[in-house]
């Protein structure tokens, strides 16, 4: 949660283990302040955002504003022109809806049996995101971003593999 004593650390650490990242932004609430940091961290990681603006359905979004307050602040935080080139989705989350292009609502006025699905973005996420880079004969090489523990499993590690594979048939990469 934003206002924690290690936000930006979190931030910097979860952002050094991606290649790609979705802006999302609250279609009502638009632009909040630690979207701010955490797009120009983002960007000054060389990372191309794929901006969402989410929640569309509720009943006082304002989807074209939240647009506009993260063009502006694209054109605020970006270093060089090829930053201001970013594919934008529409999206109702919670029903697992995304479109390239704002949906019309229906003759009741909302978003309800709107036809859609995820796969626009899973696609966007496809041709945008570049694949990962790393030598996978080499010896295992793993930047931990975060511990976990499961009474049943016990304790995880969840972070980047830079290097190798695991040769345990018990351990989950990703």
């Amino acid at each position: 949660t934003p206002g924690h004593a290690d936000f930006g650390g979190e931030v910097e650490r979860t952002l050094n283990m991606a290649d790609g990242c979705l802006l999302i932004i609250d279609a009502q609430e638009g632009v909040m302040p630690q979207t701010k940091f955490v797009l120009r961290k983002a960007l000054e990681m060389g990372l191309k955002p794929i901006l969402v603006i989410n929640k569309i359905d509720k009943a006082f979004a304002t989807p074209n504003k939240a647009l506009d307050e993260a063009t502006d602040l694209f054109l605020t935080l970006a270093t060089d022109e090829s930053q201001l080139d970013f594919p934008v989705f529409y999206a109702i989350g919670r029903d697992g809806k995304a479109w390239e292009t704002l949906p019309q609502k229906n003759s009741e006025g909302n978003y309800n049996n709107v036809e859609g699905d995820i796969k626009p973005l899973l696609d966007a996420i496809i041709k945008y995101v570049p694949a990962p880079t790393g030598d996978i004969s080499g010896d295992l090489q793993m930047q931990i971003c975060s511990l976990e523990y499961d009474s049943y499993q016990g304790r995880m590690l969840i972070g980047r593999v830079k290097r190798g594979r695991s040769s345990s048939p018990s351990v989950l990469l990703f």
